[in-house]
């Protein structure tokens, strides 16, 4: 590189630094204003922050007779006070999950496989209750992707 064009690169790049520094851009004049800075908290145009009024909790409610809870860890003393049994609603869910696979596969059989079998066009539309019968690269992902059930022994 000749001394000509190292003093013209030399130049142009104090005069940038020039300008930069004369513009008067600072990191300090910089105001971040809008509803979103202030709900993240970092508006500095001396928003007044507002503090969060929480009402007093309740005190702890002890039954009235004491004698009547049973000892902690005995076995069936729930189920001799006469408590309900307490439904499981996992169990629950799982079971409506069987029926509507069940109902799904029915359905998918009937208005899409067999419309599919005679012709229909229409068939691909066919959506069921748990969705569209018609196979795809998510529902393959899906079946992929299931926890694998476990065999009874």
């Amino acid at each position: 590189m000749s001394l000509k064009t190292y003093a013209k690169n030399a130049l142009r790049a104090a005069a940038i630094l020039a300008v930069a520094a004369l513009s008067g851009c600072g990191a300090d004049d910089i105001q971040l204003n809008g509803k979103i800075f202030d709900a993240m908290g970092v508006n500095s145009t001396g928003s007044v922050k507002k503090e969060v009024k929480v009402r007093e909790r309740s005190p702890l409610v002890v039954p009235p007779g004491l004698d009547k809870l049973p000892e902690p860890g005995s076995q069936g003393a729930a189920m001799a006070n006469g408590i309900a049994e307490v439904k499981d609603y996992d169990a629950t869910r799982e079971n409506s999950k069987a029926d509507l696979e069940r109902q799904q596969a029915a359905y998918c059989k009937v208005h899409y496989e067999q419309a599919k079998a005679l012709g229909d066009q229409d068939a691909d539309l066919a959506t069921g209750p748990l969705g569209p019968c018609r196979s795809s690269v998510l529902s393959a992902i899906k079946k992929w992707n299931a926890p694998e059930e476990e065999e009874a022994e």
